[in-house]
């Protein structure tokens, strides 16, 4: 399809505001609306939050009279809805504004949707333009697109390691291998995620808190301050303290453990819930089933997991097929032959078995930096 230096403009922002709902709009995707005429862009809306308007609706309450979509084209980045969730359709709500054009980014692969948006809009006569910037529009969304493709959210495992790939000494100490500015950044990628999950190594050695930690001057303007992601710990026998700083911060928290070890008395007492899963042999010693673990919080609607946690779990999840992303921040620091590795994982017998990633971006925050990749699983991996 052709598209207009106009169209591309207008798409573009759609986008910057679809961006805005980056933190907010879970277990939503991130959606953005431009709509215009005759070159002038009359209105803009964008979904901020699960059960407000969506981008659409913003967009069109957003003009100066009622009337004034008619005949008017509408940008939006994800495909309009056709069907009753929290809200009405948009698509309806198009039609019936008068709206003769939309374009479109990217589809919507909500079974629900995932095209009947798109053919209740040419049923009422509206013309359709699809894949404008299609590339930019599923960044915006990859563990809504996952969760909606594969039944389960997009893994995103953050790292702060040393050039030799250690993230803690052989004592456990790890504050701070990375400085000021990366440690920031952190919290930005924590914001946009549904749920921040750690191993119990990670918990009984470091004692994290697993919040979201922004500045109030950086908190979106629609809302008091940043929702905090629902917390998870992998912890497949129940060793949790109950004393753990995380436990008493405001928010969610999970303990996901094996449903065949026996759950203490007192971490009972805990306002945490208690997850019982499979676990991957018969053994109340060994690991809870990570797969088991992801499809239930693609249940609960999670879209994007950002981790934060030991060799161990980080091995296992890579090992299981189930990470999508690595967000590395790199510091200009050695730790040494007994610091503890990144992922522990194991032993590879050759060289064709090693795991490969591709680059996504590469970024310096002060002195560190950090790397984004993306693994190349194959066919015969789980993912």
């Amino acid at each position: 399809m052709s598209f207009s230096d106009f169209d591309r403009a207008c798409m573009a922002r759609a986008l910057e505001l679809a961006a805005r709902g980056m933190r907010t709009t879970s277990p939503n995707p991130r959606v953005g609306c431009v709509i215009a005429r005759d070159g002038q862009v009359l209105a803009e809306g964008w979904h901020a939050h699960a059960g407000g308007p969506h981008a659409e609706i913003a967009a069109l309450a957003a003009l100066e009279a009622p009337g004034d979509a008619r005949g008017a084209t509408a940008y939006v980045t994800l495909e309009p809805c056709s069907h009753h969730g929290r809200t009405p359709p948009c698509a309806d709500a198009l039609v019936e504004a008068g709206i003769t054009d939309v374009v479109i980014a990217a589809g919507d692969p909500n079974p629900e949707v995932n095209g009947q948006g798109i053919a209740r809009l040419r049923e009422a006569g509206i013309a359709c333009r699809t894949g404008l910037m299609a590339a930019e529009a599923d960044e915006l969304n990859p563990g809504f697109n996952q969760r909606m493709r594969t039944g389960r959210p997009f893994v995103r495992v953050k790292l702060a390691q040393s050039l030799d790939g250690r993230i803690a000494l052989g004592s456990g100490a790890s504050q701070w291998i990375t400085g000021a500015a990366a440690r920031a950044d952190v919290q930005h990628w924590r914001a946009r995620a549904s749920v921040i999950l750690t191993g119990i190594g990670t918990v009984a050695m470091d004692d994290p808190s697993l919040n979201v930690r922004l500045p109030a001057d950086v908190a979106p303007a629609h809302v008091a301050a940043d929702p905090q992601p629902l917390r998870v710990i992998v912890d497949s026998r129940w060793r949790t303290p109950v004393a753990a700083r995380t436990l008493s911060l405001p928010g969610q928290v999970v303990i996901a453990g094996c449903e065949n070890a026996p759950i203490p008395e007192l971490l009972a007492t805990t306002e945490a819930e208690l997850l019982q899963l499979p676990s991957t042999t018969a053994s109340p010693t060994d690991r809870v089933d990570l797969h088991a673990l992801m499809r239930e919080l693609a249940a609960r609607e999670a879209n994007e997991v950002h981790v934060e946690a030991g060799g161990r779990l980080c091995g296992a999840l890579l090992e299981a097929g189930l990470v999508d992303e690595l967000l590395v921040y790199v510091a200009p620091c050695l730790l040494g032959q007994d610091g503890l590795p990144s992922f522990a994982f194991g032993p590879l017998e050759a060289m064709d078995s090693r795991p490969t990633f591709a680059w996504i971006d590469r970024q310096m925050f002060g002195d560190d930096l950090r790397i984004r990749l993306r693994p190349q699983y194959r066919d015969s991996q789980a993912h």
